[in-house]
Formats: structure tokens, sequence, C-alpha cells
């Protein structure tokens, strides 16, 4: 990979971090670290109060990549829609796979957790692991369909609620 290959994203885009969700640049910098200079993503995450530093030349690599297209957003809300699908696997080895799928920043396999999580208040209570994977499942999701539609959060996830809603009385 050469360091004059040329990044597609630029200050003040919005971009997908899979370990963090969305993010937005707000600067490409130059720092020189261990000797060697290198050029920088600045990317800001507002709700977490916290700011990551990617090479430029590493950002593909680490799985750093721009918002979902409207036509993914669908598929995501379709999935939702969908019957969850619970493994009959231990719980362990359950949590590791969302937790790998919420991590690998694909939106549509974070809404998998999302349907696959969530309990309408007639099934039982869902653990505390279980509801933290699913909040960490829907917040991603929330912030990724605020950022797509350009709407605030409160109506992302309302949207997802109606979706999940929907598919409970269905």
């Amino acid at each position: 990979m050469t360091k004059n290959k040329k990044h597609d994203f630029r200050p003040n885009d919005y971009v997908v971090y899979p370990a963090h969700g969305v993010g937005q640049i707000i600067s490409i910098e130059e720092q020189e670290i261990a000797g060697i200079s290198l050029e920088l993503f600045v990317i800001s995450f507002d709700k977490d109060k916290m700011t990551l530093r990617v090479p430029t030349h590493k950002a593909t690599e680490v799985g750093m990549r721009s918002l979902s297209s409207p036509d993914i957003v669908s598929k995501a809300m379709t999935t939702l829609k969908g019957k969850a699908k619970v493994k009959k696997a231990m719980w362990s080895r359950r949590a590791q796979e969302y937790e790998q799928k919420i991590n690998s920043g694909d939106l549509i396999a974070i809404a998998e957790v999302v349907r696959d999580l969530h309990r309408t208040d007639d099934q039982r209570e869902q653990s505390y692991s279980e509801r933290q994977l699913y909040e960490a499942a829907r917040d991603r999701l929330t912030r990724e369909l605020a950022a797509v539609s350009g709407t605030g959060e409160t109506d992302a996830q309302a949207r997802i609620d109606e979706v999940l809603v929907g598919r409970a009385a269905a």
C-alpha cells in the first residue's frame, strides 16, 4: 500500500468505526510517532465523549467505512421485522456471537442482534448481560439510522421501536 493512496474520507464526514459506531471526522492531521510521520484521521464520538486517531493508510484495514446507504438501512429495518432467531447454544457462546456482530460494524448484523434480543412486555425478563448487549446494539443502530436519515436520535429510536412493536403485534 502506498503512502500517497488517496482516502475517501474528508473532514466533517460521518464514518462508522466498527468498535465504536458512528463518529465524525473533525480533521486530518500529521503527527510524528516514534520518529515516523503519520497522517491521521481525527474522529470524534460526541456521545461517548471520545476522540480517536486512525492512521489514514489503515482506515479501511481496521474496517472504518462510510455510513450505510439508504438501501442497506431499509434492509436492516426489514431484518428487524423478521422473527427472532434464538439458538440453543449456551448463553456465553451466543453472547460472544452477539458481541462480534455488534463490533463488526455491519448494520444488518447489528439489526439481527436487536431483533434477537428484543423483548416485549409479556416475555420473560432479560438478564443483565442480555440487556447490555441489546442496548449496545440498539444504540449503534439508532446512531447510524439518525446519521443516514439526517434526523435526530430520538426520531431514529422511535422508528426502530415502531418496527419492533409492529413485529410483536403481527
